[in-house]
């Protein structure tokens, strides 16, 4: 009795074992497709960008790269400049700094980091 319940659980702890190796098998090589079935219903893809589209016209199409690269949504920033808000980014960044960006200058994830508290 005793050979028997060895043998049995041997033989289940081999299947168990074959069953774990062809599920990662089948998970890492994917033949039939099914994990962006599973893993796209938990994580939608976003619409890709055409790049064509303006989407903060106070940015140029570099910076506005610049920002979506970082993840942030140039749509989600204002689209007009208060005095008060460019006297924040000229204490926060320089006035330096804050000419370059106003001139063309892609922010940096820093630059960001700093004035994100004028722009809200």
């Amino acid at each position: 009795m005793k050979n028997f319940l060895t043998t049995f659980f041997v033989a289940l702890g081999v299947l168990f074992s074959i069953i774990i190796i062809t599920g990662a098998i089948f998970f890492i090589v994917d033949p039939y497709h099914i994990r962006p079935i599973i893993f796209g219903m938990m994580h939608p893809q976003k619409e890709p960008s055409t790049g064509n589209e303006d989407r903060n016209p106070l940015l140029s199409p570099t910076q506005e790269k610049t920002l979506e690269k970082i993840g942030v949504d140039p749509a989600t920033l204002p689209s007009q400049i208060t005095p008060e808000m460019e006297a924040c980014f000229n204490q926060k960044l320089g006035e330096q700094r804050t000419t370059e960006i106003k001139n063309g200058s892609s922010p940096t994830p820093t630059d960001y980091t700093a004035a994100h508290s004028c722009i809200q």
